[in-house]
């Protein structure tokens, strides 16, 4: 067996004294820092320590936990000392340790326990993953607070509005909302739902879109007020103020990866409701070639972001990747003789050469003021985050009639609901028909999972109407492994819609024409569809049918 072969990229830690005492005060810290294994000096496999202990290596792929066995553990131990419990036999116990020198842990766990243990190697990953699975995130650090006493864990709720005096309860809560954190940034996790309910504190994290129900202790209810105030410190809002919704920040660095935090803290009926939206800003790549256009839509779209004036639209629902897809324009057409300028709210990512605002609505530096003012700043292209009023939608107007290129966003179900959408917001019709050059709507699909998508061939009633394939053709369809957590999924691409204004569209527009008949306008003029280009990223093999019925059910009327 190899070590691959148990998805294991991890190393076993040294033992030396040094090391214990370093590892111990990362723990006390709650820090988000994973440290490398090895033995002495030199990184070897899980499998060439199996051979140097002669110990027994096991696969805790597909294992089932006995969660009563479980049960007469610490907790907090075996998530500290990486041990699980696999199978009882009369008064002994076979454990899964992923350290074969770490004997002292045992020796106090039988101690502690009074049950004799029997060690056999595992991955150590693996046994997080089996603990979590069971215990819940932070199952450990939840059970130390819960091992406090009474007085400790009442005082503890009570300093949720001050500041936690107590230097051990501090440190569980720090670690416990790190444990969050970084979780939800291995599972490669957008946004973080942390929900209060009577009696109850449910965790969810959206991966690619879908928010999952994160496995907690149960115990975590009560330390909700906690968590919150720890969160609040962090983004540096008032721990006090528990009446009023607040938005904050937090800048943290994971594994030596910068993630941008954006917390907002609404009051709710059982409490406060925390959502923070993560960006690893390490994993963005913000150039064309990432938003990976079709050849023919990035062809026309190039030539749109380089005109020298007018307004160029993205529409789209929350999270469908518009703001990427601007940015990625500019840094595509930035360059020292243009003067760019952005008013964003917030601002996501910080450009060389592209001189950014950041919207304060709360002393009136709003999209439209802040647009009224960079005009004198003597800008070529100016960006706005989104066109949200009428206000905002006469400013941008104007800009892009003085000689600027004007790019932003709007929400819209397609592309040529774009212009109706401006219409109905008191723009005169021959203005937008004379200004907006082009219109990109997007949504992102979720990707196959390379390692257990499979080939499938639908029947004829298992396509809607509007799709056709060639017999005999197939498709591919999810699964679920250990590499997509079982979803079938990992990863999202792009579905494109690009409508560009030509005389007949203008003409359409300045007659107040409904979207439907622009859309069928631009079909007749080679525009695809959303759905039409999500059709040929699922004959590709790139998405499924199912994820694109999902995201795109229905074509517009």
């Amino acid at each position: 067996m190899r070590a691959d072969e148990l998805g294991c990229g991890r190393q076993v830690k040294s033992v030396t004294s040094q090391n214990v005492m370093h590892n111990d005060r990362m723990r006390q810290q709650g820090s988000l820092t994973i440290q490398n294994y090895s033995v002495g000096s030199t990184p070897v496999s899980i499998q060439e320590l199996a051979v140097r202990y002669q110990m027994e290596l096991v696969d805790l792929e597909n294992f089932e936990v006995d969660r009563e066995l479980l049960a007469l553990f610490p907790s907090q131990d075996l998530f500290r000392e990486s041990i699980l419990p696999l199978k009882q036999t009369g008064n002994r116990v076979q454990v899964a340790i992923a350290d074969p020198l770490n004997l002292q842990a045992v020796d106090e766990l039988t101690s502690r326990t009074g049950i004799y243990l029997d060690s056999v190697l595992a991955c150590g990953e693996q046994i997080q993953r089996q603990l979590k699975k069971c215990l819940g995130v932070g199952g450990g650090t939840v059970q130390e607070l819960v091992a406090m006493s009474v007085d400790d864990v009442e005082a503890l709720q009570a300093a949720a509005g001050d500041e936690i005096d107590n230097a051990s309860q501090a440190s569980s809560v720090v670690k416990l909302v790190n444990e969050l954190i970084l979780e939800a940034v291995e599972q490669r996790a957008s946004d973080v739902h942390i929900e209060p309910d009577e009696d109850d504190l449910s965790v969810r994290y959206r991966v690619d879109g879908m928010l999952r129900i994160q496995p907690m202790p149960p115990e975590i209810q009560r330390f909700r007020a906690a968590i919150v105030s720890r969160l609040k410190i962090m983004a540096k809002l008032n721990i006090a103020e528990r009446r009023l919704p607040q938005d904050g920040r937090i800048r943290l660095s994971v594994r030596g990866r910068d993630i941008d935090v954006r917390v907002s803290i609404i009051p709710m009926l059982h409490g406060e409701g925390v959502v923070m939206r993560l960006l690893d800003k390490s994993r963005s790549v913000l150039s064309l070639d990432a938003v990976q256009f079709p050849k023919q839509i990035r062809a026309t779209w190039e030539q749109l972001i380089r005109r020298p004036h007018g307004l160029l639209l993205v529409t789209g629902p929350t999270g469908s990747g518009k703001t990427t897809t601007l940015y990625s324009s500019l840094c595509e057409i930035r360059r020292p003789d243009l003067k760019i300028i952005t008013v964003e709210d917030p601002v996501e990512y910080n450009l060389k050469q592209i001189s950014q605002i950041q919207v304060q609505s709360q002393i009136g530096l709003t999209f439209a003021a802040g647009l009224r003012s960079i005009l004198r700043h003597d800008p070529d292209v100016v960006l706005i985050g989104e066109i949200r009023d009428a206000e905002t939608a006469t400013s941008a107007i104007q800009a892009s009639l003085t000689g600027h290129l004007v790019l932003s966003t709007i929400h819209t179900n397609d592309a040529p609901s774009a212009f109706t959408r401006l219409v109905d917001m008191g723009i005169e019709p021959y203005l937008v028909s004379s200004t907006v050059e082009g219109i990109l709507a997007q949504r992102l699909v979720r990707r196959l999972c390379a390692a257990c998508c499979v080939e499938h061939a639908p029947n004829a009633d298992e396509l809607p109407p509007d799709l056709c394939m060639q017999t005999g053709h197939s498709l591919r369809r999810a699964v679920g492994c250990r590499a997509c957590n079982q979803t079938g999924y990992s990863g999202r691409i792009a579905i494109f819609e690009l409508l560009t204004a030509n005389s007949p569209i203008r003409r359409l527009c300045i007659d107040q024409a409904p979207a439907s008949l622009i859309r069928d306008a631009a079909v007749e003029q080679g525009m695809q569809t959303l759905r039409q280009m999500g059709w040929q990223r699922v004959l590709a093999g790139e998405t499924s049918l199912d994820e694109l019925v999902r995201v795109c059910p229905v074509e517009n009327d």
